[in-house]
């Protein structure tokens, strides 16, 4: 037996590829984006529902006469797949379907940990305890943090707070308690990866995360860049154009307090700084710098990626607000063509976790679509072609 995919297969792996992004849809639906007959489609169906992948999901309202068309649907029994955003200060997991649709998120302080075993024992009790209500195998486990990530698995450069989770440790962990793969992702990836999801029309675009610390994420045509050292994306090291402050003491929480207090501010909070009245002239210097630090750190990503987009988020956002106008002014004098740039709403947690859990997705999907490729290598005789997944 011929043990290479068939024309037949490629065709389950079609089919298979718009339901699970776009179900629950009519065959006919299906026959359109597929662009196959429906013959084939129905063949397909019939195989993917005996494979566990498609079941019946009601029927679609027709006024006037005639049969009703069934919908097709991805069964909850098929697994799910939960994104984690685990920040220095909030962490949130999200449990999503094959499908991607909710079933269920919870947002909790991050536990104050700085013992690896320990952390990883407390997100994965949080995973599981969010995890109650999904049905079938959990799939795929994301686990976004406050840091760069190399090859899923290894943190370079993470929040001060954070250090403790330095190398793969944290991912080693977290899979030897659970049965299902785990990935670490960044979060500036991952909120990247967000807006690509939830808006198709952005294709070259660069994000930048001003929270507990700064993070950088860009894509080009839709797919998010990956380095091939640590050092990839670590823009916080480059000089501010604010004396010698670099990027992250500026761009960052925790750097932006220190700066604040050495300007005679006393904030307990960050939140203070946009608290504090408008005319105090000792806000007006750090908010002098921290524009003087937006304005170098587009420039940089402008110059050398030319994006359409630059979106910034995280919890210096009422600063950017704020000092967008200015920004947007000073770019126009320095550049030749200045990027779309906004300040994204975030929901603090949920969005990162939203964003891993995207990831996850598309991780299991691409498994599926291969196990239904490989299943005629794997089966001993023609009827014997169910993936193996």
């Amino acid at each position: 037996m011929n043990g290479r995919p068939t024309s037949r297969d490629y065709n389950k792996a079609s089919v298979l590829d718009v339901v699970l992004s776009r179900a629950p849809l009519t065959r006919n639906e299906l026959i359109e984006l597929t662009g196959l007959s429906k013959a084939t489609v129905s063949r397909a169906v019939e195989e993917l529902r005996a494979d566990g992948f498609v079941i019946d999901g009601g029927a679609d309202e027709v006024i006037g006469r005639g049969r009703r068309s069934t919908y097709l649907d991805v069964p909850s029994t098929a697994g799910h797949v939960v994104g984690v955003g685990f920040g220095a200060q909030t962490t949130c997991v999200l449990v999503t379907d094959l499908r991607g649709r909710e079933v269920e998120h919870v947002i909790v302080p991050t536990l104050d940990e700085d013992d690896v075993e320990r952390a990883a024992r407390w997100v994965v009790d949080l995973v599981e305890q969010t995890s109650e209500p999904a049905a079938g195998p959990v799939r795929q486990i994301v686990v976004a943090v406050p840091g760069r990530v190399r090859n899923g698995k290894e943190i370079f450069g993470p929040a001060e707070s954070r250090k403790v989770f330095a190398g793969p440790a944290l991912q080693r962990a977290i899979e030897d308690l659970v049965d299902a793969p785990v990935v670490l992702e960044s979060d500036a990836n991952a909120s990247l990866l967000g807006i690509l999801t939830e808006d198709a029309t952005v294709s070259n675009a660069v994000l930048f995360v001003v929270s507990t610390m700064l993070n950088f994420a860009s894509c080009s045509d839709r797919e998010i860049a990956t380095g091939r050292s640590p050092a990839f994306g670590d823009v916080g090291v480059l000089l501010s154009g604010v004396e010698e402050e670099p990027l992250d003491e500026l761009l960052s929480t925790t750097g932006l307090l220190r700066f604040a207090r050495r300007r005679g501010l006393s904030p307990d909070r960050i939140e203070a700084l946009w608290l504090e009245p408008p005319d105090e002239a000792s806000r007006a210097e750090v908010l002098e710098a921290f524009t003087t630090a937006i304005v170098t750190a587009v420039s940089a990503v402008a110059v050398t990626l030319d994006p359409e987009s630059v979106y910034i988020a995280g919890r210096l956002r009422p600063l950017v607000d704020e000092v967008l106008p200015e920004v947007r002014r000073r770019l126009e004098k320095s550049l030749p063509t200045v990027p779309e740039i906004s300040a994204v709403t975030m929901v603090l947690g949920l969005s990162v976790a939203r964003g891993a859990a995207y990831a996850g997705l598309a991780m299991v999907h691409d498994r599926i679509r291969e196990a239904v490729l490989e299943a005629r290598r794997q089966a001993r005789s023609p009827q014997l072609v169910t993936p193996a997944f």
